[in-house]
Parts: structure tokens; C-alpha cells; sequence
């Protein structure tokens, strides 16, 4: 009787279930601060301005902080690494809550955003080396779809906590599955599939399908990419989106609470909903818009695709501000979430055709280029809506005008779509025609 081969292991899966698990807590603990902030300026008697520092302060660790920590797991290895960090930041999610003023928050913030800078970073390197080249896109789409939905429920998850246990007590709690992933994960996990003793033959030879050595390639022609106005635009891009989307991360609940006057709870799942649109157009975005450019046979579709998204997201950011009903309000607001990861489908793709061999660093360049957007989103609302308390506006007067302003950034953004050559590579000379 012949010997027949046990079949291939699945342990990969089971690696993926683990990043998955750790991206919808990294979001959960991120995006959680949004529905305590109204409770958090009135315990410590912080403005709407000083509450916007806090929140930058995160955005500026998480950008100056993603590379350095996604080296370390380049030197190091990715086990240790995440599990440090996961540590790390569930630390400081608990930490928040033992904060009693504006320094100590705004250092306590800035120490979370530091740990939460490396996993994702570190979860793609798990998947480079954990998957073969065919399952790695479908294997990163889910880490990030899960992540967006770990950022759905943040405002649902915590608005109960916070019923029970405060704001306090809640992030508190928040800390704990962090810290229990850390462990169970490093106990389990190994950077190098041929080490983990549930890993058979069968799956060792199919991990590395696909897989080539990298080849040799001149450094990133710095002289010529950072004159080429696809860099830029592509850069403007993801600024003007991340501007729209971090008012959601950040200050949307407390817009629903203070001004529209929805009570907590359903102010929670009015900020749950729009993020779950979000984590749908991420989903979308991508297969959408692949299956378009590959039926078109023409990469500047993708450029379309992206200037209708935003084009439609600012339609609904201007128009949601007319209803008075709460929940129109947020359905207009949940589209503008939706429309703006949809679009992230076109513009990851079009880094992609752009950078050539240098993705890994024209990628890190153009989605940096993001952070200030992120940062002006935050610092933006804060002060916009004390100097109208100032002037003597109150409720949805204080608030409302600001979505005209993110209206208006969307439309700079789907503009910049429009100006994008597809075909040209970033790191392409354009050679002068002959006289």
C-alpha cells in the first residue's frame, strides 16, 4: 500500500485569526476616546480646544513613530516586537484613565499612539512571511477590514463600559485584551513558520509560492520623485481624506451629544454605524474598483473612481447639516465614511502602478503625507467651535459650519483625482521632446 502524504497544516489561518484578533483591539482602543470626550473636558474642565492636543497628540506619535517600530521588527522580529507593543499601548489605554489633567493626558496619549504606531506595520511583515504571494492581498484586506470594524463597535463597547464604570474604569477594562493577546501570542506564534512544531511540510511548501528573493535596484531617485506632481497629488489625496475621516475618529460622538443633543447611547451607534460604512467601502473599494481597471483595460479609471467618491462624500457632508433629524444626519455622514475608504481602493492601487520598485518607500512617503490632515482635522474642530462659542453661537450653530469646511477639503481632494497622469511613474524622467 502506497504511503499518501498527510495534508498541507492550516496553522497560517490560524496566524491570521491572531492579527485580525489584534487589529480590531488596536482599534477598538484607539477610536474609544472618542465617546468619552465630552465626559473627559467636563471631569478635568478641558475646552474643545485643549481636548483637540490631546487627540493630535496621538496622530503625531502614531506618524513619527510607524517606521522606527516597523524596522524594529525588520531587526528584531515581529513576535516580540508585537507583543511589546501590544503591552505597550493597552498600558497607557488604562493609564488614560488615571490621568488628572491636560499634561498628564496629553503625555499619556502621546506614549499610546507611540505603541499603536507599530502594529500594523509589524502584522504586514507576520503576512509576508506567513502567506504566499497569492493570499497576501486577501490576507491584508481582512486585517484592515477587521481593524475598521473593531472601530465600529469602539463607541458602542465603550458608551456601556462607561454606564458601568465611567470613563475612568473604562479604559481601565479596555486594557485588558491587549495585554492577554500579547501573551497568548507570544507564547504561540513564531516569526519563522519552519519553527512552529504544528507547521507540517506540506504547509512549508506552500508558504513560500511566489516568493522571490529581492532583487538588487538602484536607491529611490529622490531628485526626480519629489518633483513629479503625482506624488503630490496622490499625497494631497489621502490628506483631504484623512481630514474628514479623523472628525469621525475623534470628534464625532461628541458633535452627536453636544451638538445635536443626542443622548450617549444612541449617539454610540449613530458613531458605530458610520465606522461600519467605512470598514463596507474598504471592503468594496478594492475588489470594485481591480474588477473596473481590469474590464476597461485602462488605469486612469481608477483616478475617476476616486474623484466620484469624494465628489459624492462632500455632496453628503454639505447636505447632512440641513436635516434635523439626528439619524439623516448620520446616514449623510455614514456615506461620506463610506464613499472616502471606498475611494483608498483606487488610490492604493495607484501608489501601487506608480512606485515600481520602490514601493515600500514611496508608500511610507505618500500615506505619511496623510498625518497632517489628521492632525489639522483634529486641531481644526476643537478651535472652530470654541471661537464660535466666543462669538455666542451655541448647539448645531457652534457645530455645522465646520462640515461645509470638510465639503470643501473633500472637493480639493477628488480635484486632485482629476489631475493625476496614470501612466506616469513616480520614478520616471520625462524626457524633453525634440525641437
Amino acid at each position: 500500500m502506497d504511503n499518501v502524504a498527510p495534508p498541507a497544516t492550516r496553522v497560517r489561518y490560524q496566524v491570521l485569526a491572531m492579527l485580525c484578533l489584534l487589529s480590531f483591539i488596536l482599534y477598538l482602543d484607539r477610536i474609544c476616546i472618542s465617546q468619552a470626550v465630552s465626559l473627559i473636558e467636563t471631569d478635568l474642565g478641558l475646552t474643545h480646544s485643549e481636548m483637540s492636543y490631546v487627540l493630535m497628540a496621538f496622530t503625531l506619535a502614531y506618524g513619527l513613530f510607524e517606521l522606527p517600530i516597523g524596522h524594529w521588527g525588520d531587526r528584531y522580529g515581529s513576535r516580540g516586537v508585537l507583543a511589546r507593543i501590544a503591552v505597550w499601548w493597552s498600558a497607557f489605554t488604562m493609564l488614560t484613565g488615571v490621568c488628572t489633567g491636560w499634561y498628564s493626558l496629553i503625555v499619556v496619549r502621546f506614549l499610546f499612539g507611540a505603541g499603536e504606531a507599530g502594529g500594523l506595520p509589524n502584522i504586514a511583515r507576520v503576512v509576508g512571511r506567513w502567506f504566499p504571494l497569492n493570499e497576501r492581498g486577501p490576507a491584508q484586506g481582512l486585517v484592515l477590514t477587521t481593524a475598521l470594524v473593531g472601530g465600529a463597535l469602539s463607541p458602542i463597547f465603550a458608551e456601556v463600559l462607561i454606564q458601568q464604570f465611567g470613563w475612568r474604569g473604562t479604559f481601565g477594562i479596555l486594557g485588558i485584551p491587549g495585554i492577554a493577546w500579547a501573551i497568548a501570542f507570544y507564547v504561540w506564534f513564531r516569526d519563522d513558520p519552519a519553527q512552529h512544531s504544528h507547521v507540517n511540510p506540506a504547509e512549508l511548501a506552500i508558504i513560500p509560492a511566489g516568493r522571490t528573493e529581492p532583487a538588487a535596484h538602484p536607491p529611490v531617485p529622490w531628485d526626480i520623485v519629489l518633483r513629479n506632481a503625482n506624488l503630490w497629488l496622490l499625497g494631497t489625496i489621502i490628506s483631504c481624506g484623512s481630514f474628514t475621516t479623523y472628525l469621525i475618529f475623534s470628534w464625532y460622538p461628541t458633535y452627536l451629544k453636544v451638538g445635536r443633543e443626542v443622548d450617549p447611547s444612541t449617539a454610540s451607534q449613530f458613531a458605530g454605524f458610520v465606522l461600519a460604512a467605512g470598514a463596507v467601502g474598504s471592503l468594496l473599494g478594492g475588489v470594485v474598483t481591480d474588477r473596473v481597471v481590469k474590464f476597461c483595460g485602462n488605469r486612469q479609471v481608477r483616478c475617476w473612481i476616486g474623484a466620484w467618491s469624494l465628489v459624492t462624500a462632500a455632496a453628503t457632508m454639505a447636505v447632512g447639516p440641513l436635516f434635523d433629524r439626528p439619524v439623516f444626519g448620520a446616514l449623510c455622514t455614514a456615506w461620506a465614511c463610506f464613499a472616502i475608504h471606498f475611494q483608498l481602493g483606487a488610490w492604493w492601487g495607484t501608489v501601487m502602478d506608480q512606485s515600481g520598485k520602490h514601493l515600500g518607500a514611496l508608500f511610507g512617503l505618500m500615506n505619511s503625507l496623510g498625518i497632517p490632515g489628521a492632525m489639522g482635522s483634529q486641531f481644526f474642530l476643537g478651535h472652530f467651535v470654541d471661537t464660535l462659542a466666543e462669538l455666542g453661537y451655541q448647539g448645531r450653530e457652534q457645530w455645522d459650519p465646520a462640515f461645509y469646511v470638510y465639503a470643501a477639503l473633500l472637493l480639493c481632494g477628488a480635484g486632485c483625482w482629476l489631475g493625476i497622469h496614470a501612466d506616469r511613474s513616480l520614478v520616471e524622467r520625462r524626457e524633453l521632446s525634440p525641437a
